[in-house]
């Protein structure tokens, strides 16, 4: 009964959990994330009176929306370890260049997000056309790279996969994850693509919204043709 309990918990829907102990990189890492949202907090100062407390209270859904997107790529990178338990020299290069991105591109996101959403008196962000094209371009190129180094991380254990043993559910999840993280890099790309155009630069941040749509249909496709793997799987 016990020894049944326990290696049903090395499974996920149906993924075998090969990283089940937290290790040195892991936990570099965590550290890592961890003052890059330390980097996000909107103001480090405490506030001295009610105005102060409330210009510091306007800065907080920009703190939220990053927040959540650096909480995305915390998880990423979360599940390649629980999954694939790899620790070896390309991993552990890949994910200090990943954490390198990251640090690089919170002050990006932060500026931007504020720019985007605080936008309050009493000093209002103002930028020009051709710094916000910049800003654009740094944001969308820091995604995708960013993201990029989490596909070869992905792309680095699919290479591996018959060392790691993956079973046919397991390949297609990882196959899956290395087109959505892709979908990213393309997405990035293409919105510092469109901020080198005068007559483009204000749709560049529109184009994100691409990835609802396209993320969405392509995970109703592997949906279906993960479910008679899963229901053949035999831990679930």
């Amino acid at each position: 009964m016990f020894g049944r309990a326990r290696l049903q918990s090395d499974y996920l829907d149906g993924f075998r959990l090969r990283g089940r102990e937290v290790t040195r990189l892991e936990s570099f890492s965590d550290a890592v994330f961890g003052f890059a949202l330390t980097l996000l907090v909107v103001s480090l100062d405490v506030p001295r009176n009610f105005a102060d407390l409330i210009n510091t209270m306007r800065g907080f859904p920009a703190f939220a929306v990053c927040f959540f997107l650096l909480a995305l790529i915390w998880n990423a990178h979360y599940n390649f370890c629980r999954r694939y338990g790899l620790e070896d020299t390309t991993a552990r290069v890949l994910t200090c260049v990943l954490l390198f991105l990251v640090l690089f591109y919170v002050y990006p996101l932060k500026f931007l997000f504020n720019f985007a959403i605080v936008q309050t008196e009493p000093a209002p962000l103002q930028i020009t056309r051709g710094q916000y094209s910049t800003l654009m371009t740094i944001y969308g190129l820091g995604l995708a790279a960013v993201y990029l180094a989490l596909v070869s991380l992905y792309l680095h254990a699919y290479r591996l996969r018959d060392s790691l043993d993956l079973n046919e559910l397991e390949r297609l999840d990882t196959r899956y994850l290395i087109f959505r993280l892709s979908c990213l890099v393309a997405i990035g790309l293409v919105g510092a693509f469109l901020a080198q155009f005068r007559s483009a630069v204000f749709w560049s941040p529109w184009v994100y919204l691409a990835l609802v749509p396209i993320l969405r249909i392509h995970r109703l496709v592997h949906r279906r043709k993960r479910a008679p793997l899963l229901a053949a799987a035999p831990h679930r």
